[in-house]
């Protein structure tokens, strides 16, 4: 008698099958893109980087094969009757078939598509073709067809083969008494699989882990072209569903736009350049409100604020400004912002097909073009946020994390690790200078603490010690202010110091208090700190200027004689007329615009303005002042902002962000 199959295996071990020989089609697919754009790759890939791109694309593919084949894991793990199996799986032959067909044919269909558009096809597509007739639409696509009939080939081959290689492994229960064990091992397997699932398709099981996007491709990139190899289509149209595409407005000509302002910077100065050391120092949730030097007036100025250290360094040596804002509210719309002066326009950069653009900043300019040494450091786990992906994509040569933290043995690994989010701020920002000590000069680092993030904890040595506030995340303020203190006295004793320019801001505001800070341009009031020990005239307070965090990237070039064009949405903080200095920031509680100029914020909401505030004096902005303010200022602002918009949204759909 035969005997009878495994209960408690076989459909587990059926649907592990079917899994693997979509990922192998995937492959397929990935080694006929490379095949056939070969062209593109020639003379710069390696057989073993090349293999690292295939890896890499495996963990793009696993959200993909299981989003595509979610119905198929539910066939599979649902604890039905046996009897009841024959019949599904009759039907989830045909869905998987279908549905990992449709798949293939998207990644085919890219390899001609790609050369094109320079990027994998996303959601974006739909609106494209969205006006295109029926018949035009399948005009074009037979012709294609016919020009590539060997990819029409190849992929009904693949669906030949997901169909003959489909195993529905039907079970049989010989004995009534089985069936208990039966249904329990079905719920077991449900249950082990549906978390396996969620932390396979967000990329990571830690908090720490964002849900991973296309951006998280430039992590395993040498150039941007290499991202069409990493990354699959139907990843890249999932990840981009429901993401508001970048629309290029039609507010003036481009002559007329260019004429207003312009992202592209052209070297004016004959001093030769100046070789300093760049450190920037990106501090997770730093508020203005937070930080006592901003706020002498604040509660009849009895308020002390949260960072002595950072209040003593400004009073003391550094130069800041009065009026100053991030561009963003998230910690992924900071980083574009401070580091390669790219501002955040209706979606963050990281989330948006634009993130495969090629991109400059601080990293690059210096690394490629004057030899720096450069490196990005964020105590978290690696990959986290999507920072190694965009340090990489930006031009930084190397990157410290959690991991590399972990490997030093001058610390104690995770016994530093806050049980949540990252390395505590105080013992990573010494790992922090010990690099800088070992880096060849000048160099071009970037810090982006982490300590001052939820859930607002300080170590345990420390429990008491820092001010507690009204919320939280103060005493963390304090304790990460602690933090650099101690970071500036290593870094004070050591020869590369007083060549270095330090920039130091925050990411992004949280948990305002006051009511000049909870208005919608409060929202953006961080820091922005110029600190340069070895240049004494680098030193002020000023009250007049309006600035951003995208104007740090030109201000660090200008301040070296930087003499190489480039893109940059920002402006020189030290040189540029006063009357010239603006911010510009998307308000994504109204899904408008904010445009601050001279002594007016402008609100748009992409056709008209909304409201005006004369946000010098009305600094909780209690009156709207459009129907009073002068109309030539308010045509001025206007002007000048639209013409902010519509470059950037023309280069980032057009793939231009650097000089080529």
């Amino acid at each position: 008698m035969k005997r009878p199959e495994s209960l408690s295996t076989s459909p587990v071990l059926g649907l592990i099958w079917n899994l693997l020989v979509v990922y192998c089609a995937y492959t397929v697919c990935r080694a006929a893109f490379l095949a056939l754009n070969w062209s593109l790759y020639a003379g710069t890939l390696t057989l073993g980087h090349t293999m690292e791109l295939f890896g890499a694309g495996l963990l793009f593919d696993t959200p993909a094969i299981l989003y595509t084949n979610a119905i198929i894991l539910l066939m599979f793990l649902l604890p039905l009757h046996w009897k009841e199996r024959t019949g599904f799986y009759r039907v989830a032959r045909w869905i998987y078939t279908v549905v990992n067909s449709i798949a293939v044919y998207m990644n085919l269909m890219d390899c001609v598509y790609f050369p094109f558009t320079g990027k994998r096809t996303t959601a974006s597509v739909f609106a494209e073709f969205g006006n295109e007739s029926t018949g035009e639409m399948l005009k074009i696509f037979g012709g294609q067809f016919l020009s590539h009939w060997y990819l029409v080939l190849l992929a009904a081959l693949v669906t030949w083969a997901f169909w003959k290689l489909f195993r529905p492994q039907p079970e049989r229960v010989s004995r009534p008494s089985a069936l208990p064990r039966y249904y329990l091992l079905r719920v077991i397997a449900l249950l082990v699989a549906i978390p396996l699932c969620i932390g396979a398709i967000r990329g990571g099981f830690t908090k720490a882990t964002r849900p991973i996007t296309i951006s998280n491709a430039n992590q395993y990139v040498n150039r941007p072209a290499e991202t069409g190899i990493v990354l699959n289509t139907p990843f890249s149209i999932f990840r981009t569903l429901k993401k508001t595409p970048f629309v290029v407005p039609d507010y003036m000509s481009d002559e007329e736009a260019q004429a207003l302002y312009t992202p592209l910077h052209q070297p004016a100065d004959s001093v030769g350049f100046t070789p300093r050391n760049v450190v920037v120092l990106i501090l997770e949730s730093y508020s203005k409100q937070h930080i006592g030097f901003y706020n002498k007036t604040l509660r009849g100025g009895t308020y002390k604020g949260f960072t002595p250290f950072l209040d003593s360094l400004i009073t003391n040596g550094a130069m800041t400004f009065k009026y100053s804002y991030a561009n963003g509210r998230k910690s992924i719309e900071g980083m574009p912002s401070v580091l390669s002066s790219l501002p955040n326009f209706v979606e963050p950069l990281f989330l948006t097909p634009a993130s495969l653009n090629a991109m400059s900043g601080l990293a690059r300019e210096l690394g490629e073009n004057k030899g720096y040494s450069t490196a990005f450091f964020h105590g978290a786990q690696n990959g986290s946020m999507g920072f190694q992906a965009f340090a990489r994509a930006t031009g930084f040569q190397r990157y410290y994390g959690r991991d590399e933290f972990n490997a030093d043995p001058n610390f104690h690994g995770d016994d530093d690790f806050d049980g949540t989010w990252a390395i505590w701020d105080e013992e990573f920002f010494q790992f922090f200078a010990k690099q800088l000590e070992r880096m060849h000069e000048p160099f071009m680092t970037a810090l982006f603490s982490a300590s001052s993030h939820d859930p607002f904890v300080v170590p345990e040595k420390y429990q008491g010690r820092f001010p507690q506030g009204e919320r939280p995340l103060q005493q963390c303020i304090a304790y990460t202010d602690y933090a650099l203190k101690r970071f500036f006295e290593s870094a004070s004793q050591q020869p590369w110091f007083k060549n270095t320019l330090f920039v130091i801001t925050a990411d992004h505001v949280s948990q305002q208090i006051d009511p000049f800070y909870c208005t919608t341009l409060g929202n953006y009031c961080v820091p922005i700190i110029l600190y340069a020990p070895g240049d004494p005239s680098l030193h002020g307070y000023d009250e007049e200027r309006v600035v951003e965090q995208i104007d740090i990237m030109p201000t660090v070039l200008s301040y070296l004689h930087y003499d190489k064009p480039y893109i940059a949405f920002g402006q020189d903080m030290l040189n540029a007329p006063i009357e010239n200095g603006f911010a510009l920031h998307w308000l994504p509680e109204s899904s408008s615009y904010e445009y601050v100029w001279g002594d007016y914020a402008l609100q748009f909401d992409g056709k008209q303005v909304t409201s005006a505030y004369a946000f010098r004096s009305d600094s909780t902005f209690s009156h709207n002042v459009l129907g009073t303010m002068p109309a030539a200022t308010r045509n001025r602002m206007e002007r000048h902002m639209k013409s902010v918009i519509q470059q950037y949204m023309q280069r980032m759909t057009s793939d231009n962000l650097v000089i080529k």
